[in-house]
């Protein structure tokens, strides 16, 4: 695969471009986000700061808006595109890109599957597709060192001059746990009384144990608790002989009275700011069903009360769900401004997976503000549109500015971006550039790394690609049908219906013998039983 920069592509092209943007005239752009992992394997969540970096950790703005390019067909103020709530701006750039913060959250695919399960479609609110397709990792080349491979593919849909263009990003496989630097981790636990039910506290206590004894003896761990008010019950301790008190502050657990999540976060940042390590891994991880209902209620709120605690020591946050009733909007946006990530558990297996294997796994940190540019060929490329990633949108002039807020990302990790891409009758070489560039997580530096993509790419249909692609358009249509009203027939060109889809899901998962395809292909069923 060829690798170069986006800047020498407009080198290249830069008059021929301009050229096309003044024939096109009403180049515009919207906006749809999407990330995507496929096929085998367990799923990733957390990424980390690390202290003792010497610099902090700005507040850093985001962008927001979605990102969709309609090569030309619409004017500017024709009306045409602004349904559904879609908005749109003239092109900045003749290169017609998409840019976006990296993101590894799956929590938004857990808790759809806990809702069908139960019975329910799941709200459309709550679903976001770059969660179900970051669901399930990629089988991408790694890079020897910290940072991103990069990988652009592609294959057709059943419409006519649609396809779907994967960008696939991989960091380093995770270290062994001898080999990674120590973590000190605080735990910010919601004990406000709908965490009694089952499957809520109690899931957290067990897993928590489990991770309690998986830890190593120079790792710390602080616990505090919140109902109406938050309590540090256990301040930064390092495990080495002192286990067993944290197992009696884990077993002593209670649910009581209402939700302050506020306080709560306000307290475990304080706790974990007063037990920093020099050199080691900080985080704090909050574990709540979300559901605030005392003190401060909103995530902007919330999240300004300790930004201090975030600027200047880059502590970054991992947000764990739980509950059949879930505040998935306040927990998203805790994790999305608070540099972090979120995952969802429901079972036993689930949580003691993200705090025994994952969260040790990925304690470390090998990317810091990563974020992704794609430059479409506009002489190739009519329309594209990036499948989820809403609420991770970036300006296009911000790729390079490094005080612009991205994604931390750890070990381990894949981040896939999933496009809807009509080329243009006839059309044939160069489709796309992706770019990624990313802080090196002690020193700053920023670096960048590049892969590209040709139309011939595109040949073959999507449903006789690779076994990866195949399970990220299967991700993808599925939340894109649940998102869509009645559940069927989604928006993504060449979306087959639900029970089209469950057939297509249930033969890859028979294929692969893979248990988190079985689930997948579970779950749209049910879904299609329901719609």
């Amino acid at each position: 695969m060829n690798r170069y920069g986006t800047h020498g592509k407009r080198e290249r092209r830069g008059a021929a471009a301009l050229l096309a943007l003044t024939l096109a005239g009403g180049l515009l752009l919207t906006g749809c986000g999407g990330t995507d992992d496929a096929s085998d394997g367990a799923k990733d969540t957390a990424a980390d700061s690390r202290g003792g970096s010497g610099m902090p950790a700005p507040d850093r703005p985001r962008g927001e808006g979605e990102q969709r390019y309609d090569g030309g067909t619409s004017a500017p103020g024709s009306g045409e595109g602004e349904k559904n709530g879609d908005s749109r701006e003239i092109a900045p750039d003749p290169d017609h890109l998409s840019t976006f913060a990296l993101d590894v959250d799956t929590a938004s695919y857990g808790y759809a599957r806990r809702t069908l399960s139960e019975g329910r479609l799941p709200d459309p609110a709550t679903v976001r597709p770059e969660e179900f397709v970051n669901s399930f990792r990629q089988d991408y080349d790694r890079p020897d060192g910290d940072g991103f491979s990069v990988t652009v593919d592609g294959a057709r849909t059943d419409d006519e001059d649609w396809s779907l263009v994967r960008v696939g990003l991989a960091t380093r496989p995770a270290e062994r746990q001898s080999e990674r630097p120590p973590a000190a981790l605080t735990f910010v636990i919601d004990i406000s009384g709908s965490m009694g039910e089952p499957g809520r506290l109690d899931l957290a206590q067990e897993a928590l144990g489990t991770m309690t004894d998986r830890l190593r003896d120079d790792d710390s761990v602080a616990l505090v608790t919140f109902s109406d008010e938050a309590e540090t019950v256990l301040p930064m301790t390092r495990l080495g002989d002192h286990r067993d008190r944290v197992h009696d502050a884990i077993d002593g657990l209670e649910p009581t009275d209402s939700t302050n999540l506020g306080a709560g976060m306000e307290t475990g940042y304080e706790t974990a700011v007063e037990g920093r390590r020099e050199g080691a891994t900080n985080r704090v991880v909050l574990v709540s069903d979300a559901l605030a209902n005392t003190g401060d209620t909103d995530a902007d709120t919330i999240l300004e009360r300790i930004a201090t605690e975030r600027r200047e020591h880059g502590i970054t946050l991992f947000g764990v769900g739980v509950g059949s009733d879930y505040g998935d909007a306040l927990m998203e946006r805790l994790a999305d401004k608070g540099d972090g990530h979120t995952t969802y558990v429901s079972t036993t297996e689930e949580a003691r997976e993200v705090f025994s294997e994952q969260l040790p796994r990925h304690i470390e940190l090998t990317a810091r503000d990563a974020k992704a540019q794609v430059a479409f060929d506009p002489e190739t490329v009519a329309e594209f549109r990036l499948v989820g990633y809403d609420n991770r949108q970036v300006a296009d002039e911000d790729f390079r500015d490094d005080r612009v807020d991205g994604g931390e990302v750890g070990p381990g990790h894949t981040v896939t971006a999933l496009y809807a891409v009509r080329t243009r009758p006839g059309a044939d070489g160069h489709l796309a550039t992706a770019t990624v560039r990313w802080l090196d997580p002690d020193s700053r530096t920023p670096h960048e790394e590049s892969g590209d993509v040709a139309s011939d790419a595109l040949d073959g249909s999507v449903w006789e690609s690779g076994r990866g692609l195949r399970v990220t358009a299967t991700a993808a249509y599925f939340a894109d049908a649940l998102r869509s009203p009645g559940g069927d027939g989604g928006s993504l060109p060449g979306a087959p219906g639900l029970s089209e889809l469950s057939e297509r899901a249930d033969g890859l998962a028979d294929r692969t013998e893979n248990a988190d395809l079985r689930e997948l292909a579970e779950a749209i069923e049910e879904a299609n039983r329901l719609a």
